[in-house]
């Protein structure tokens, strides 16, 4: 049953989990927020987002999804948890055509087809998928689908996301999320913030896309990049030995092969993708 609000007046939150039981599942990688002030500043991260669209994936009882609405987002939800159902139709029944909720897994929901325009990416992500989401989202084609994208990740996760070259986070992730965007820390959240608190702290990302490097493939910089940090410990000349082409590029553009991966900056390991995808 969908309990509609009184006077235009949403029920508080902790209510309707109370009322339909939306314990936060651990199997699903779970951890609901319930300030209402913390969740307006996550929301107001990407600026203006006024009738914009907006992409939330695993909105759970609808937290940050009250907080996207009410800042005026159009708000399109993907809930895999069937439980939060009912909990964003009531929701979606108190803003008329500003909620869409689909039911199912973001990692096989076509997102791109759900818009017409390009969207904001605004999530509390789920902790079990949010690498994959993000490496997804960031390997597809360019320009991409998304303006922007902000994200609540473990704090260890956003720091391998912002982490520079020599940096003791630095790896692909950092690579991978720099390379044709900028991407930054907005605001850290503690473990306190959380129902349940989880064992770690967290911290919001924000990501936004550029202009791709001239003549790289992602895929090769993909295949550099999981060779170089797959054997981080190693010199250069034995990791990327595996990668046709990358030893004599190496040579070529000037890079010592006796480095390391986590010395190398973004902007070599584009230069380096670039030099092998000519071969």
């Amino acid at each position: 049953m969908i309990v509609a609000p009184v006077g235009g007046k949403l029920p508080p939150l902790r209510d309707v989990i109370a009322r339909y039981g939306l314990n936060a599942s651990k199997a699903l990688g779970q951890n609901f927020l319930f300030d209402g002030q913390l969740l307006a500043r996550i929301a107001a991260v990407p600026g203006d987002i006024h009738d914009a669209e907006v992409l939330e994936v695993g909105p759970g009882p609808g937290g940050l999804t009250r907080a996207l609405l009410a800042a005026g987002a159009r708000v399109t939800a993907i809930e895999r948890d069937r439980r939060c159902i009912p909990a964003l139709a009531e929701l979606a029944a108190a803003y008329p055509d500003r909620l869409r909720v689909i039911e199912g897994d973001a990692l096989d929901v076509d997102a791109p087809s759900l818009f017409e325009g390009r969207p904001h990416i605004v999530s509390n992500l789920p902790y079990n998928v949010g690498t994959a989401l993000l490496v997804g989202w960031l390997t597809a084609a360019w320009q991409p689908w998304w303006q922007s994208a902000t994200l609540m990740f473990q704090k260890e996760v956003a720091d391998r996301i912002v982490a520079s070259a020599n940096d003791d986070a630095y790896g692909r992730l950092a690579v991978l999320s720099q390379w044709r965007s900028s991407a930054r820390i907005a605001m850290p959240v503690h473990r306190s913030a959380f129902t349940p608190p989880p064992k770690v702290m967290s911290a919001v990302v924000h990501i936004v896309p550029g202009d791709a490097p001239a003549d790289v493939d992602v895929r090769v910089i993909e295949r550099i990049t999981a060779a170089a940090f797959g054997q981080r410990r190693k010199m250069l000349r034995q990791s990327l030995k595996g990668v046709a082409g990358a030893l004599a590029a190496l040579e070529r553009i000037g890079i010592d092969a006796t480095r390391r991966a986590e010395t190398v900056s973004v902007a070599e390991f584009v230069t380096l993708a670039r030099e092998v995808g000519r071969q």
